[in-house]
């Protein structure tokens, strides 16, 4: 997860003008990490960056992290707007905790991420606490190996054991040929169908749509979630996520 940056200390022996011009940029700088550089652009040049509503922000700017809230959720729902229901639709069986539940988590999630199997427990948690919660796990094998693992992991959710096969390759992994067949016999596979399954242009098909989704969505890593209409990196734990689940931000 990247780290935000603070940017440089304004100098407190600047005169009076100096001062009002450097909080002009600090706040440009600030919306354009806010909203992007497009935005920065329209408080500089339009009524928008008046003395009047620069000093209100300075006054109050505890109005800062609200604003940067409702622009990610503004920018969430834009990534999402038609493709929310798909992405949300789990690949047959690619689900934890309670297939027909009403609340939705989407992880997108690579068996040779560290983040995401640090993240596991944070998930069945969650999952023990809600009976109403479905997960919907995404593959998207971005590291080297990984695909395999990917592949036989949908294979199993094919013969209706994909939890067991999820638990079982993280157990074993990192993801290998050897750890992917073991995982799949301690979930108790059919391996010779589920070698086919993993073959198959549906499967194929899958993980390419999900690739596609995660460029969409903005996605540059793994763990990456979708949790109450809200696009979120990284392994933030569980209280971020059943903050966002339940539309409270979660810090």
């Amino acid at each position: 997860m990247s780290d935000w940056k603070r940017g440089p200390l304004l100098n407190a022996s600047a005169t009076g003008s100096d001062t009002v011009e450097m909080r002009r940029h600090a706040l440009t700088v600030l919306l354009a990490l806010i909203a992007g550089f497009a935005g920065a652009a329209l408080w500089s040049v339009t009524g928008l960056g008046d003395r009047q509503t620069r000093s209100y922000l300075v006054a109050n700017p505890d109005i800062l992290p609200e604003m940067a809230s409702a622009l990610q959720r503004q920018d969430a729902q834009r990534r999402l707007a038609g493709i929310e229901d798909q992405v949300t639709s789990a690949f047959p069986g690619a689900v934890l905790g309670n297939p027909q539940g009403t609340r939705t988590l989407v992880e997108f999630s690579d068996y040779a991420c560290g983040y995401c199997k640090a993240s596991l427990p944070h998930v069945k948690a969650l999952v023990a606490a809600d009976p109403d919660l479905k997960v919907v796990i995404r593959e998207w094998p971005i590291f080297p190996g990984s695909e395999e693992a990917a592949r036989m992991s949908l294979a199993a959710a094919k013969q209706g054991k994909f939890a067991a096969f999820h638990d079982a390759m993280y157990a074993h992994g990192p993801p290998s040929p050897d750890t992917v067949r073991r995982a799949a016999e301690v979930a108790g596979l059919d391996l010779a169908q589920a070698q086919a399954t993993a073959r198959s242009e549906e499967v194929t098909r899958e993980l390419a749509q999900n690739m596609a989704w995660a460029e969409q969505l903005g996605f540059t890593g793994t763990p990456s979630w979708i949790a109450g209409g809200e696009i979120i990196q990284g392994a933030v734990g569980p209280d971020r996520l059943r903050g966002a689940l339940n539309g409270t931000g979660g810090g």
